[in-house]
Order: C-alpha cells, then sequence, then structure tokens
C-alpha cells in the first residue's frame, strides 16, 4: 500500500459537534491504521489545544467564534473560515497532500473548494444533511436562498461528492447539484466501556433538541403509558425550555441529562434497553448506529434517513404518529425477549458499516476524483500537480 497525505476539512471534530463529526473521526482514525497521514482542519474553542495528535490523526485547530460544543449558528459558523483558509494554505505551502476531503457544503466546502483550486488537488465533498437545502428548511432556508449561487458553485466544484443516503442526494440534483456517490457513515464501537445489563424499562433518546427531531412525541407517548419506564433525554438545543415545560404538564417523568460527554453517554446506550429517534426527517444519523452497536431494540420512525440506516433491524413508525410510537414502546417494554431479539438484530446490522469497508469505498471515490481533477490548472500555478490519486 502506498503512503499518502489526507487532509480533511471540517468544522467539527470531536469533541465539538455531534453525529457528523464522529463519522469523520472514524474515518480519520481508520485511514491512519491503513497507514496514510491524515490532517484534520477543524475549528478550535478555548479549553481545546490549537494543534494536537489523536489515535495518529494530527488535527489543527483554527479559531472561531463558537459557544456550544453540540451546536453552532449561521453566524459562528462564519466566523470560522478566515482563519482555516490562512491555516490551509500555510498547511499546503509546507507539505505536499495527495487529497483533500472536505465535510460539509457549508461551511467545509468554503475552505476546501479555494484551497483545492489554488494547489491543484483533487478534492473529495461530502455532504451531511443540513448542508443541502430542503433538507432542515424551518433553519436554514433562508439562508440557502441567499447563498444559492454560492453553493451550487461549490457543490459543483468538487471533483467528487459523496453523499450517505439516498433521500440526501436526490434533494441535491433538485438543489443543482451534480450526481453523488453513496457512501454509508462508518461506525465503530466505543473502546473501554464495560458490559452493562440492560434495564428492561429504561428508554433512552440521544439527539439535538430540536423539533424536526421529534423528542416532544416521544414524551407524548411516554406519559399515555401505564406501564412503569425511565425515559432519559441526552442532548441539549433549542427546544429544550418547551420540552421540560411539556413534560411537566402532562405529569411525565423525564431525566433530562444535558449534552454528555462519549464515555458517559456509551455507558447509557449499554444499559438501555429501548432507544428512540422519533425524527421527521434525517441524513444518516449516527445514533441510531451507536443504539444498535449497543445491542438496544430501535424505534425510530419511516422518514428518509431513519429506515435506510435501520434496515430490518429496527422498528419503524410515521413520523408524528403518537399512538403508533406508545404502542411499540408498549410491546418491547412488555416483552423484553422481543427486545433482546431486536438488539441482536442491530448489532448483526451495524457490520455492514464497519470503518475498513467504509474506507475501502472512499478509497475508490478518491481515485476517481484525482481523475476527475488531474487536468484542472491550479491557481497558485502554470501547470496541473500529477496525482496518482490515493490507492
Amino acid at each position: 500500500m502506498q503512503h499518502r497525505k489526507m487532509l480533511i476539512v471540517c468544522h467539527e471534530y470531536p469533541p465539538i459537534g455531534g453525529g457528523g463529526a464522529t463519522a469523520v473521526r472514524i474515518l480519520a482514525e481508520e485511514q491512519v491504521r491503513m497507514g496514510r497521514e491524515v490532517t484534520v482542519l477543524t475549528s478550535g474553542m478555548r479549553d481545546l489545544p490549537a494543534r494536537e495528535r489523536q489515535a495518529g490523526v494530527e488535527i489543527v485547530r483554527t479559531s472561531c467564534r463558537r459557544s456550544a460544543r453540540h451546536y453552532s449558528t449561521a453566524a459562528e459558523l462564519a466566523t470560522w473560515i478566515p482563519g482555516a483558509l490562512l491555516e490551509g494554505r500555510r498547511l499546503l505551502r509546507a507539505r505536499r497532500f495527495d487529497a483533500i476531503h472536505a465535510h460539509f457544503i457549508v461551511p467545509g466546502a468554503m475552505v476546501a473548494v479555494p484551497l483545492a483550486r489554488g494547489f491543484g488537488i483533487p478534492l473529495t465533498l461530502t455532504a451531511h444533511g443540513s448542508d443541502v437545502p430542503g433538507y432542515n428548511p424551518d433553519r436554514f432556508d433562508m439562508i440557502h436562498r441567499l447563498i444559492r449561487p454560492l453553493w451550487r458553485y461549490l457543490v459543483n466544484s468538487a471533483d467528487k461528492v459523496t453523499l450517505p443516503s439516498a433521500h440526501l442526494s436526490s434533494l441535491l440534483r433538485q438543489a443543482g447539484g451534480p450526481n453523488a456517490v453513496l457512501v454509508p457513515n462508518p461506525f465503530a464501537p466505543q473502546p473501554g466501556i464495560p458490559t452493562r445489563a440492560k434495564v428492561p424499562h429504561r428508554i433512552l433518546v440521544a439527539t439535538r433538541l430540536v423539533p424536526r427531531k421529534g423528542v416532544q412525541d416521544l414524551i407524548a407517548a411516554v406519559a399515555g403509558m401505564t406501564e412503569p419506564v425511565e425515559l432519559i433525554v441526552a442532548g441539549d438545543g433549542p427546544h429544550a425550555p418547551q420540552l421540560r415545560q411539556q413534560a411537566e404538564e402532562l405529569n411525565c417523568p423525564v431525566d433530562f441529562r444535558g449534552f454528555l460527554p462519549r464515555e458517559t453517554l456509551a455507558e447509557l446506550y449499554a444499559s438501555s434497553a429501548i432507544f428512540v429517534l422519533p425524527s421527521s426527517h434525517e441524513n444518516f444519523p449516527m445514533v441510531l448506529l451507536e443504539a444498535m452497536g449497543a445491542g438496544c431494540a430501535v424505534v425510530t420512525t419511516t422518514a428518509p434517513g431513519c429506515r435506510e440506516v435501520v434496515g430490518e433491524a429496527g422498528i419503524c413508525v410515521p413520523a408524528g404518529d403518537v399512538e403508533a410510537l406508545r404502542a411499540q414502546l408498549v410491546r418491547l417494554v412488555r416483552d423484553p425477549a422481543l427486545a433482546r431479539e431486536y438488539g441482536q438484530r442491530g448489532e448483526q446490522r451495524v457490520t455492514q458499516f464497519a470503518p475498513d469497508l467504509v474506507a475501502e469505498a472512499f478509497d475508490r471515490v478518491y481515485g476517481s476524483s484525482a481523475e476527475n481533477g488531474s487536468n484542472r490548472t491550479p491557481w497558485f500555478g502554470s501547470s496541473p500537480r500529477p496525482h496518482t490519486g490515493v490507492h
């Protein structure tokens, strides 16, 4: 295997960010195991070092005005771009990279496209959901309208675009993007978490607390159950105050844990018999993979993205259907053997998303990306730089 240098551009990388950031970390660490030199250009916060190495991955963090690890506003995203451009240019002038892999069209491609074009390096771009128009209209519709010409330029400037779900692929094409390659997010179980006995009546949801995640439907469903259950909500977000008020009004005991460290959340996965993600729409939610990998019986929705992840290994109900959700929860709580069966199905399902399999799929994309970009003239030179791709 040839030795190659990869530059990954993503504004979020653990401990900052959510499921997309976790997927980036798993892929980066797998590429190191394959013999690559991997550098991640990402954003920093006050309590994180500007440079460090984790599991062999070089992490370079540039400053931005970000107040929370798990959530950022559009304005906060914008503050990362200037510093990332400057640091990226410095990195590319100091050493040769064979490929750039950017995650999130906005803001990732706003940094990666100028760097890739400027230095004549093949660029693969992966979209993750809210960076595609139409995926999250309640939050980003106006922004996407304002930047539509720039968005189309960025997404069509990549040598290859990948997506984790077919639903996102259709939205990308509708917005004027290119045909994309479907590559799922990778999943790797977190090491060092001891085995826990499942608590049969424990129901867990772990997500950012915004309306489209459907936690309000879960609380309503549990409030109408006569069976004793323990509902734990892990996560935080702008919808948290309304959810707390709803739980109080319905006299539904809910354990709101807030944003949790990875280790604490992994222990909750391990001890929870049931995991629920009642979203109205998703891209490729990593929490479903994490829950299945921990042997939880998963209940989610028929919404695009969710069904693609769980397949036949989970229970899917229509989004927003509180009665259907409650019926499935009652069924699992009353029948622990059935919950264990679904947990075993999930553990088998996640083997399809093993990091080595996903990394091999991306290797094929990188080779195609290098071919597409081989004739482009770099902005900072008179002739294209030769690339053989990443093999």
